[in-house]
């Protein structure tokens, strides 16, 4: 019960230390998302939209790759901005900035797949009319994005989830330096090792609360935008 009661205080009392690790999981998992998206709806548009030699095993794989292993991600981009890879230069490697690029990776499938998916679906649904209107490739995949915005919130929610909950990339390339690069679950996970529970605690009751406002917020978007709609 007193460490329950200790971890609400840290809460209640807008605990410095807790609040800017919540502040960096925010700004890394929202640039993820935001960047996965830029990527990945145009892309899953444009593949549900298009034929091509190889095209189902490029949604296989697509597909497989919204379990990207984190750790397997983590060490990939670590790669890549070690001093010895291609980007060693830009020096990122354990930055916020190498969190997001990990991140991107491991959302960007999720939120292309799910695009293809609910694209797919609509242009069964208007390929008559939209083939009698002599739309082109570039404003079919607009128009078609733009009907289904609400719809597609269900993937950005997706990526986020993926991306508030992830620990082993960032940890490989972030190195959950205290102050810098340490977010909420990398926090958790170091905070529960060294028996440090009501600092644990008490960030997963933000996660926590972050995921449910998140998920409430798009949900009341959705259904004004059904009104609207309808």
């Amino acid at each position: 019960m007193t460490t329950d009661v200790s971890a609400l205080q840290l809460v209640l009392t807008g605990d410095p230390a807790l609040f800017a690790i919540v502040r960096l999981s925010l700004l890394v998992s929202l640039s993820a998302v935001f960047l996965a998206a830029v990527i990945g709806i145009p892309a899953g548009a444009a593949l549900a939209l298009t034929r091509f030699p190889g095209r189902e095993a490029t949604i296989v794989v697509l597909n497989a790759a919204m379990g990207l292993p984190p750790v397997v991600v983590g060490l990939a981009v670590y790669l890549l901005l070690s001093r010895s890879g291609p980007l060693g230069p830009l020096g990122l490697l354990f930055t916020p900035q190498a969190m997001v690029i990990a991140q991107t990776v491991l959302v960007t499938p999720i939120i292309a797949a799910l695009t293809r998916q609910t694209i797919e679906d609509l242009w069964l649904e208007y390929r008559e009319e939209l083939g009698a209107m002599n739309i082109g490739p570039v404003r079919r995949v607009a128009t078609l994005v733009w009907d289904a915005r609400f719809s597609l919130v269900t993937a950005l929610l997706a990526g986020f989830g993926r991306a508030a909950a992830e620990v082993g990339a960032i940890i490989v390339v972030g190195g959950n330096i205290e102050g810098f690069t340490r977010t909420m679950t990398t926090a958790i996970a170091l905070e529960t090792s060294k028996g440090d529970l009501p600092l644990a605690i008490g960030l997963g009751i933000v996660l926590i609360a972050i995921v449910i406002a998140i998920n409430a917020l798009a949900w009341g978007a959705r259904r004004a935008g059904e009104r609207v709609a309808g």
